[in-house]
Parts: structure tokens; sequence; C-alpha cells
């Protein structure tokens, strides 16, 4: 709806099955440049076949319609707001805020489970990874475990550190968590790139979810060998200039190891970047523009 700025449609598909089942929501583009989960909504749209399903899936495949439309990552160009971090949201706030008031109301309270799907934004080389969150209720964790596991990805971070608080939970998969529904939050994609292998991880992962669910006749895979990760260390640049990297993304360094260096506009060095922590490099920042501040990479420290 409209409100202290102009208002816009949020484009949502419903799937109904032919059987009664699990309401299961997947969500994409919260940053409207994180491609690849945008297309793999767009594709599940048209793969799943109502009669072969046990349920409803809810498919929202681009809430940023702003920042895809004017190719602006990481935020709404409208409010300058990051669209997964104003959760649950607000009829009175920016459109941000009231987009995600929409969310909450007429998608996630509506769900029982919900795939928040994102991407490396158009400055991010990510690998790709999931999160699982532990709310500290067993009976949930071990659902969204189980998803998190079905989903298919290898590489899962723990996150045991958002929000509790319904009223304040910030993200898009945690507005679910936090209200009961086991959800879990994915990552694939990079840099704007829509590569097939990534868009087929979110869609394989989808379907492997709707199987652990079942709401979708077919056998049920886990990863065999996940690879967890307790948590992650973010890396920032202490200066401003063009950044060269020096590691991969997936790739594993040890504490201490150069990551990268920051040089002027004329080529001397001004600043090296050295891991705080070993672990895995979950992204690598894919472009050379660089300010004081912003992330050069994350690290996934890995679960002992």
């Amino acid at each position: 709806p409209a409100g202290s700025d102009a208002g816009y449609d949020i484009p949502v598909a419903v799937v109904n099955g032919a059987t009664a089942g699990k309401v299961l929501a997947l969500a994409a583009g919260s940053h409207g440049t994180e491609y690849a989960s945008v297309i793999a909504l767009e594709r599940l749209i048209e793969l799943l076949d109502p009669a072969t399903i046990s349920g409803t899936v809810i498919i929202v495949p681009l809430i940023n319609v702003a920042s895809f439309q004017r190719i602006v990552p990481h935020l709404n160009p409208v409010d300058g707001k990051n669209m997964n971090r104003f959760f649950p949201g607000s009829l009175q706030g920016t459109q941000t805020e009231r987009a995600s008031f929409v969310l909450t109301r007429d998608v996630i309270l509506k769900s029982d489970h919900v795939i928040d799907m994102h991407g490396g934004d158009m400055d991010e080389n990510l690998r790709p990874y999931s999160y699982w969150t532990k709310t500290g209720n067993p009976a949930q964790d071990s659902i969204s475990r189980d998803m998190v596991l079905a989903f298919g990805l290898d590489h899962i971070i723990i996150s045991a550190d958002r929000p509790k608080d319904p009223a304040a939970s910030r993200y898009l998969e945690n507005t679910a968590s936090t209200r009961g529904k086991p959800s879990i939050t994915v990552e694939a994609g990079r840099a704007g790139t829509v590569e097939p292998e990534d868009v087929q991880a979110l869609i394989d992962g989808t379907l492997g979810i709707m199987a652990y669910l079942r709401m979708l006749d077919r056998p049920v895979q886990f990863v065999e060998h996940p690879v967890w990760m307790e948590r992650v260390v973010s890396v920032a640049s202490e200066a401003s200039g063009i950044f060269h990297p020096l590691v991969e993304r997936g790739t594993y360094v040890a504490e201490g190891m150069k990551m990268g260096y920051v040089t002027d506009y004329l080529g001397k060095t001004i600043w090296e970047a050295r891991a705080p922590a070993a672990g895995v490099i979950t992204f690598v920042r894919a472009v050379p523009s660089m300010n004081q501040g912003e992330t050069i990479a994350n690290i996934g420290v890995i679960a002992r």
C-alpha cells in the first residue's frame, strides 16, 4: 500500500495441490539483484504441477521490485533500506517496512514453513550455502535441521544469535521461525549472474524439501557429509581504493593468511586484508571498487 512514499505490487503465485497438506512459502528478491533466486522461483512457478502436489505452495519471486528494475544491490532504492532487515514491518513505515508487514501478514502467517532464497549480490562472489536457525525449541529445530539437509547444499551456517522477539524479528526467515514455523534461508548465485547450476540448486533444493514435507511423492535425500559452520566472521576494509582479492569463494584460509589488499588509484598498496579466523570463504568481494568499512569477505568458521 502507499504511505509516506509510493506503493507497489508484489508478484505472488499460489499453487494449490490436488490433496491437503503443508503450506510452504518460497520468497526471493529481498535484494533484487540476487538474480539466480528470482529466476529459480520464476521457473518453479512453471514447473510445479498441482496434480502432483499435496498442500499449497505460496511463491513470491521478487520482493524488492525497485531494486530489480533499477539494478540497485542490497537496498530498496525508494527508501534506502535493506528489505531483509525490517521485519515484521509496519504499515506506518516507509515502503520497505510496509512491504515487510504485508509479507508477514499475508504470506508468513499463512504458511507452515518458509524458504527464503538469497545469493551473492552484484558485488559478492559467493559459494552456495544455507542457514539453519537454532531457536531453542527442540521439536522445531529438528524439523528445520531436516529441511536444511533435505535442501542439499553441503555448507550450512548454524545461526543461534538471531533476535528472539517476534516483534523485532528483523529477517524474513526469522519472522517465521520466531512464530513457531520451521524455516530456512538458502544462498546460491553470485555477482549479478544467472548460472544454470545455481538456479538448478535452488530448484532441486526446494523439491527436496517438498519431498521431506510429503508435498511431493519422491524419495528424500539428505546431505550426507555437511560442513557445519558455527559462526561467520566479516572482514571489513580499513581503506578506500582498489581491491585486489587473493582468495576465491569456497577456499579455506588459515588465521592470519593474506586474503587481498587495497591500493590507491596509482597502484600503491595502502592496506592488506588478513584472515581474523580460520575457515571457508563464503563470499569475497567481486568488484575492485572499495570504500572503507565495506565488506571484503565473509569467513565461515567450521564447527568443532
